[in-house]
């Protein structure tokens, strides 16, 4: 019975992989992976485990049990991920995004690829990686006007948020799926991944200066009028961000789970864009007069674009993963890897390449069961490290280069010519960075 359930996940796995050849979402596989598998459970009669991580062993328990305490910790990260989703869709709702253009005056494409690789490593490890990607993508077209060049700049943009969000409890999906589970603390991921990453950018990036995609200047496109800032533009940006930076400060200081303070925050920045746009702060209502008010109001508009099919995946494949290990086969599988390869630094790494290839988010899930290691232990900030960079190796490796791939139509062969190198660089450089500086982090 367990050969069918592995079947099945690798699959959906294929399937997830594969969504741009087969022209199928990756959530639709995903959602069918997770009923599927539990389905089986639940008709086989299949023993479901809780992983004891004080003991490290497996205690018998339930499926409704265990499917409810999965459930439980998969919503803790899809409403952390609605909640800052939805604060970034305020921001861009007010045009505060459009402040950050108007810093860029430099012509030189040298300085300009600093700006740049710095604006996507902060922004990235502020509003996550694919939302910081999506906004510089969008500025640069509006800054370059050369095709060309851009799909250089693109290609650094991703490496830099990338990296910029594996430091970050809330810059990468991955980090905050550690974060909520507690296996990393803010401070500790700080401190151990701070300085990888930033030579995991520093590489590519001097590398870079010395190609001819980046040397000379460039012609700069002029603002448009309709990107004109708002007069609340910058009180919002500021504004949204402060507030999504305060969710560690209010978990470390309240100790709650990290999607109270999320919730806390949207709530902050909801009541003011709901003065700024004097509109009626009437948010659950659903009367007519609210109904009507709703069509100027900057958070029924942000929540209609928040990615739902993204919140739909991460439901998916987390629970699919969380399948999986309630039999206690993650746990094994573990064991095992452990005995064949007994240097983790290897497997973790091998973890970072197997990210380029296929979605990151399972594999991180799998190693949260797999490994027992307690919090702020050395492996799990790799782990982080090596699931957030590594995917910059293949366009297709990151929700980062995904989004990039569909907004500036980058092809697959052009960035595994021009752009993977530099990334591989850049990985290889932050490992050894985390492994030489692990030895002197307490």
């Amino acid at each position: 019975m367990e050969i069918i359930l592995v079947f099945i996940f690798a699959l959906g796995y294929l399937a997830i992989t594969l969504e741009h050849t087969l022209k199928i979402d990756k959530l639709i596989p995903a959602l069918a992976m997770m009923a599927i598998l539990w389905a089986v459970i639940a008709l086989g009669h299949m023993p479901v485990y809780e992983v004891n991580t004080t003991l490290k062993k497996l205690d018998p328990t339930h499926i409704d049990e265990i499917l409810l305490h999965h459930l439980g910790k998969t919503a803790e990260i899809i409403i952390f991920l609605l909640g800052a989703m939805t604060i970034v869709e305020i921001i861009d709702y007010f045009n505060g995004f459009s402040t950050i253009k108007s810093f860029i005056k430099t012509k030189s494409k040298r300085s300009l690829l600093c700006i740049f690789a710095v604006l996507a490593f902060i922004l990235s490890a502020i509003i996550d990686n694919l939302t910081a990607t999506i906004v510089l993508i969008t500025i640069l077209q509006k800054v370059i006007i050369d095709r060309d060049t851009r799909l250089w700049f693109a290609g650094l943009i991703i490496i830099s948020a990338n990296a910029g969000g594996a430091w970050s409890p809330i810059g990468d999906v991955t980090t905050t799926m550690l974060w909520i589970a507690d296996k990393v603390t803010t401070i500790k991921l700080i401190t151990y991944l701070f300085l990888p990453s930033v030579v995991c950018v520093i590489v590519p990036v001097f590398v870079a200066f010395f190609l001819p995609a980046f040397k000379g200047n460039i012609k700069m496109d002029d603002i448009d009028d309709d990107d004109a800032i708002h007069k609340h533009g910058s009180t919002m940006l500021y504004l949204g961000l402060l507030a999504i930076v305060f969710v560690p400060v209010f978990k470390t200081i309240t100790h709650l789970p990290p999607y109270v303070g999320m919730m806390f925050s949207l709530a902050l920045v909801s009541t003011f864009a709901e003065i700024f746009s004097a509109a009626k702060i009437n948010i659950t209502s659903i009367d007519q007069e609210s109904d009507a008010a709703s069509h100027h109001s900057p958070v029924h508009k942000s929540l209609s674009k928040i990615e739902l099919p993204s919140i739909l995946f991460f439901l998916g494949i987390l629970l699919a993963v969380a399948a999986l290990e309630s039999l206690g086969m993650l746990f094994a599988f573990a064991e095992t890897l452990n005995t064949t390869i007994p240097n983790t630094d290897i497997v973790i790494m091998l973890l970072g390449f197997g990210s380029a290839v296929i979605d990151n988010v399972p594999l991180v899930a799998a190693s949260i069961g797999m490994f027992s290691e307690p919090t702020d232990s050395g492996l799990w900030h790799f782990i982080a490290f090596s699931a957030g960079t590594g995917g910059s190796m293949l366009i297709i490796g990151s929700a980062a280069g995904v989004v990039a791939m569909g907004m500036e139509k980058i092809d697959f062969f052009w960035y595994f010519k021009n752009i993977s190198w530099l990334a591989l660089l850049g990985f290889i450089s932050g490992s050894i960075t985390f492994m030489l500086l692990r030895g002197f982090v307490v």
